[in-house]
């Protein structure tokens, strides 16, 4: 069985996506769309995707696609296809829709219209009907709607990919794992010393950069610690694909090595440090972080050996004010909960000013990548950025700057 798959990502992580995709699966084509990529693929390709890919938000199966007018166009696409070739009346089903310019006016009566036809298929191939589970479904459906076209999709992930399965323990607005490992792909920081050296977070919250980072560097899969709903589903049942699955996640386990490069992650929190260490524990890679508490304004650069160049990666806390000190609170009722500018005006000109201090005398060098909604951060923070990549943190356009903090100079500095 061979289908289109479509992976979609978050706004602006499509080149890199497709960069991935193509190391999951050597010598496929692959096609960038907009909000993902797309990838013919088979069974085996499902799970693998599944498995190794730390920018997807989902894997999608696509199992029927045409032109419609109305909702019985819907219902006679999805009618076209055999579901009795991925589920049985035992399984449960859901159906979501997105829509982009559709002149349908009710999702959920055209979701009911699809989730009627699997019904119908079903019941006049066995006599019996699957039921619906909102919650945990064995098929989950996707059908989108854009304005003359629809598409339906197998979900073959069934939770979003950025529950990688191991953060338990988060603060108020925790960054997507999918986020952090678009900022270490963005910044070609591969857990290397050569490609980005050593990594610091000095703002960790629960640890999701640092996390990333380790796991990276230690080979560690992102899919290694949770299920998918492909392994519940006929197309994955068989004993060929589960001999199959099963020598994926062995040779996954067989690449995890020691990190060749040191990751370190802090927070000004010591609650939020022990969260991140318990995080990195399930995770399998808290050997392989070194957690301190501390503020950010205050702590010394990690002591790198003197060839090894370091990345900062910070993702500053939006949803959290700063005061002077560097300190976090609660913010006010009136302060939108993604807002940077919740931060004072001095906090970044300190940061910065910090930085300065204490990273730029490494011989090797500090690379810091900053992701934050504020289009005029290099501007307060008295730094020239070297680039400056688009990337949307949910529904928050941002942009994560790179800034260089160059050995016994301050040529960074505007």
């Amino acid at each position: 069985m061979a289908l289109p798959l479509f992976l979609p990502c978050a706004a602006g992580v499509e080149p890199l996506l497709a960069d991935e995709v193509k190391r999951i699966l050597p010598g496929r084509e692959v096609h960038v769309g907009r909000g993902g990529v797309g990838v013919d693929g088979d069974p085996a390709d499902v799970m693998a995707l599944n498995l190794e890919s730390r920018l997807a938000q989902r894997v999608l199966a696509e199992v029927a696609s045409g032109p419609y007018f109305a909702e019985d166009d819907i219902y006679a696409l999805a009618r076209g296809v055999d579901w009795t070739q991925w589920i049985t009346p035992q399984h449960t089903l859901r159906v979501d829709t997105t829509a982009h310019r559709s002149p349908l006016r009710s999702l959920n009566f055209v979701a009911l219209r699809v989730k009627d036809a699997v019904c119908d298929v079903l019941r006049d191939a066995t006599g019996e009907r699957p039921s619906v589970d909102t919650r945990h479904p064995d098929l989950p459906l996707s059908l989108h709607l854009g304005e003359t076209h629809a598409s339906v999709y197998v979900d073959t992930s069934g939770e979003a990919l950025f529950k990688r399965g191991w953060r338990e323990d988060k603060g108020e607005a925790p960054l997507k794992e999918t986020l952090a490992a678009a900022m270490l792909a963005a910044a070609g920081w591969r857990g290397t010393p050569e490609a980005g050296g050593a990594l610091h977070d000095p703002c960790c919250g629960s640890g999701t950069i640092a996390i990333e980072a380790a796991q990276i560097a230690c080979g560690v899969a992102p899919g290694l610690k949770r299920r998918f709903a492909f392994e519940r589903l006929l197309p994955f049942a068989d004993a060929d694909s589960r001999a199959q699955w099963q020598r994926l996640k062995s040779h996954a386990q067989s690449r995890i090595h020691a990190s060749a490069v040191p990751i370190y992650a802090s927070d000004v929190s010591f609650r939020m440090v022990d969260f991140a260490r318990r995080n990195a524990q399930r995770a399998g890679v808290e050997h392989a972080i070194q957690f301190n508490g501390g503020d950010a304004l205050e702590r010394p650069a990690p002591q790198l050996p003197e060839g090894l160049a370091g990345t900062l990666m910070i993702n500053p806390p939006y949803g959290e004010r700063i005061d002077v000190a560097g300190k976090a609170a609660r913010p006010s009722v009136h302060e939108h909960p993604d807002d940077n500018r919740a931060a004072p005006d001095d906090f970044f000109p300190r940061l910065a000013a910090h930085w300065k201090r204490a990273y730029t005398q490494h011989p090797a060098g500090w690379t810091a990548w900053v992701l934050s909604p504020d289009m005029k951060l290099p501007s307060a923070m008295r730094l020239k950025e070297s680039r400056r990549v688009p990337m949307w943190n949910g529904p928050i356009e941002c942009r994560l700057f790179r800034f260089d903090l160059v050995a016994g100079s301050a040529r960074s500095v505007v």
